[in-house]
Parts: structure tokens; sequence; C-alpha cells
């Protein structure tokens, strides 16, 4: 990536369609004959601590797939070798894979490898999206907002770390999803148990300043942003339960910004997907300041699929139905 692309400002230039919003409008979506994707893959479960999610977001893809006339077929990694996808005659694959060995740039370079066309972004990009603190450093580059934050260690100083960040912070795994090994800090005396807790999944870890006005998100699909949804967790922040096990957890599409400020936060969101390489498919997330400045948070190369995923629900204020949207994002997969 040159200097060139590090520009914001040129990389917006770059970007192409406008983006969407939820006030009436539709993403036209061009699909191929499903039967011309050949034999499909559809790679859920995995090895990672997201396996359970990647099985629901797996077996949704699947039926979605097969419902529209598609060969799919569930492939488990965890269990099956990937010299089946050859052995087997498989054409495509489609990832529903999160976490490590899935989201993280590792199968994507072993289908790089088997020359099978896959959903979704490259190596690069799937492991930045996947590691919080160097895809922050990109868009820092970048010119991107993102919020302050510090790494830390085990000798990291608490009292230092507060005076720079402020109460509360959250302090999170780099390389984890779904809000896996995430602590909300209140006081200075809770950071070394949330410095421990989060050293459980990664050695890397995150303290991040705590931003209140609201928490967003924006997914991607090809060149377009789809509309906007705000999310109101019941619990403290928007960690796996709200993500996974709660009813209550509201999603707000219209997301109640004014359409300067959608645009912006769409354009922001494609901006962020852009830096790191981001291809097909993708999330970013972000946080709002009590004074409207929206902030990146991180990218999610390989999204959630289940009927609670931020994607679908998107798509669907697009005009998109659940199968439309697993056929585009099958039709966008590519080799390398």
């Amino acid at each position: 990536m040159d200097n060139q692309n590090l520009n914001p400002q040129s990389f917006t230039q770059q970007l192409g369609a406008q983006p969407l919003s939820c006030a009436g409008k539709t993403l036209a979506v061009s699909i191929l004959d499903p039967g011309s994707f050949g034999k499909v893959a559809v790679l859920l479960g995995g090895r990672s601590a997201e396996r359970e999610v990647s099985l629901k977001s797996g077996a949704a893809v699947l039926a979605a797939l097969q419902r529209s006339g598609v060969d799919a077929h569930a492939f488990d990694p965890a269990t099956r070798n990937l010299q089946a996808l050859l052995d087997e005659g498989f054409d495509r694959v489609f990832i529903a894979l999160h976490g490590r060995f899935g989201e993280d740039g590792t199968v994507q370079g072993a289908l790089e490898l088997l020359g099978i066309p896959y959903t979704g972004s490259g190596v690069m990009a799937s492991a930045l999206g996947m590691d919080k603190w160097r895809s922050k450093l990109v868009w820092q580059a970048g010119g991107l907002p993102i919020p302050d934050f510090v790494m830390l260690t085990e000798q990291s100083n608490g009292a230092d770390v507060v005076q720079q960040l402020g109460l509360p912070l959250f302090v999170k795994p780099a390389n984890e999803g779904s809000s896996v090994g995430i602590s909300k800090v209140k006081a200075t005396v809770e950071l070394q148990s949330a410095y421990s807790s989060a050293a459980k999944h990664d050695p890397l870890v995150i303290a991040e300043r705590f931003i209140g006005g609201g928490e967003y998100t924006v997914a991607i699909l090809g060149e377009q942003a789809l509309p906007v949804i705000k999310i109101e967790p019941v619990n403290e922040f928007y960690d796996y339960e709200a993500k996974y096990l709660r009813d209550d957890t509201r999603y707000l599409c219209p997301s109640g910004l004014a359409a300067t400020q959608e645009a912006e936060m769409q354009r922001l969101a494609k901006l962020a997907f852009a830096l790191i390489g981001g291809q097909g498919w993708g999330r970013v997330d972000f946080l709002m300041s009590e004074s409207g400045q929206p902030y990146v948070l991180e990218a999610n190369t390989s999204p959630g699929m289940t009927d609670h995923s931020l994607v679908p629900m998107a798509a669907r204020k697009a005009g998109i139905s659940f199968e439309q949207l697993v056929l585009r994002v099958l039709e966008l997969a590519h080799v390398g």
C-alpha cells in the first residue's frame, strides 16, 4: 500500500458508488444462475472460540443456498482436511467461519494454495481485520478517527493507563471476535484482572477509551455500504450475551442519525474497509461520541449470519432477502 493509497481523500475518490440510506431505497443485486456456482462447500464450525456461532451462521447460509437451488454442502474444517475440497470436486467455498483459523487469513491462504474461489476478503485483509491493534495502526495512518488506546502488558501501570484513557475503559484481546474476553473497567483496581482475562485469549491486549454516544454498524456488500444500524444493548455494552443470547437487544434502522451523519458513517465504513484491503463483503463497527463524532472501532471480514446477525438485518432494510444476500456474497467469491 503506497502513501497515496493511505490518503483518505484519494481513497474516497476511488470508492465508486454512493452508499444507501434506509429511506425507501433498495440495492439492485445481480446474481448468477444458482446452478453456475457448481458444487459449493459452506465452511462452518472450525476450532475457534466462536465455533458455536459459526455453526449457526453456516447452517443458515447452507439452508438458504440449498433453497435457492445451489449444490451446497456443509464442511467443518475442525473434523475434515481441506484437501477433501479438491478430492470431492468442490468448485467454490462460502466461508461462514468466525474467529481464528477461519477469519484471520489462515483458511484464506490455504484456499488460495488449493486454487478454490472463496467468499470474503483475502489473506491480508482477513488478518488485519482480525487484529484490532494492527487495523487501528492502518486506520491511524489513513487519518481515520479511532478511539484512543494503549497496549497492555503484565507490567503496565494501571494509574498511568487510567490517566491517559480515563474511566470507564475497555480491555480486550487484540485477536478475538464476538466480544470474547472483553471487560469494561470502572476502577483502576479492576485493570489487572481485566488484563488477565483478555490475555487468556491473546498475548496482545488493548486498553481503549470509553466512548458513550452510541454503538453503530455498517455492512459492506460489494461496492455498497448498506443502511446504518444503531445497536442498543440492555447489557452495559454489546457483549457476547447481547449479540447471540438475548432477545431484548434493540437494533434500530433507520438509525436515528441525520442523513448527513448516516452518509458520513457509510463513507468512513467503506474507507476503513478499503484501507485494510477488504473485498466482497464485511462489516465495520463504530462508536459515536456524545458530541456526534463517529469513531471506527473494528472491521469484521466474516460477519455472522445467525438470526441475531447484523448484515442480514441491514440487507433486509435495503430490500435484499437472506437468499439474495448469500447468493450475492457467493457470486463475489474470488481466488487471491
